[in-house]
């Protein structure tokens, strides 16, 4: 544990919060800054993600289906090898999901228009349903953090975010394709 967080863990009932409105150090390119970056990335990832764990567990999935039924909902007609490229997961393991997916109602996929071997998925009914459940667990939890940061800092966390995705994997970000 570093000693930011072990600092926290002895002045704060609520550690990383007491700590994360200490503004960077003018030398934040120096190993505690970005140690300290890691674990807050880390720690803010998953506690954002059990958010959403309690409801994936009651429907018998888990993060890799959320992924794939996030991004399908976000792209209707979307087709594997674009949610491949998306997800840079095998096709194996993508298989395995999107039978799971399709075979429980939350996805469907038909023939391309042009290409009939093509599949293009979107979600059904139950399925929007669920991802959207899924994203207001995500919604409240990230929103209150925009909040409680304001805008610069979330423009800020969103230039680092995309500044840690390598020019070449750009593309695969949905964003950059619209």
């Amino acid at each position: 544990m570093s000693n930011y967080v072990n600092m926290a863990v002895q002045n704060s009932p609520d550690p990383l919060r007491a700590e994360s409105f200490r503004g960077a150090s003018p030398l934040f390119l120096r190993e505690p800054e970005i140690r300290r970056g890691v674990e807050l990335l880390y720690f803010g990832y998953s506690h954002m993600l059990r958010g959403i764990d309690d409801g994936l567990a009651e429907q018998g999935l888990g993060r890799a289906h959320h992924r794939s039924l996030y991004f399908i909902a976000r792209n209707p007609d979307i087709t594997v090898s674009e949610l491949l490229r998306i997800l840079a997961i095998t096709k194996q393991s993508l298989g395995r999901v999107l039978n799971e997916l399709t075979e429980r109602g939350l996805i469907e996929t038909r023939p391309g228009r042009e290409d009939r071997r093509q599949r293009l998925m979107r979600v059904t009914e139950v399925g929007a349903a669920l991802e959207a459940s899924l994203f207001e667990a995500l919604r409240e939890r990230l929103s209150t953090a925009y909040a409680q940061a304001g805008q610069n800092a979330v423009t800020g966390f969103w230039a680092v975010l995309e500044g840690l995705v390598p020019p070449e994997e750009k593309p695969r970000m949905p964003h950059a394709r619209k």
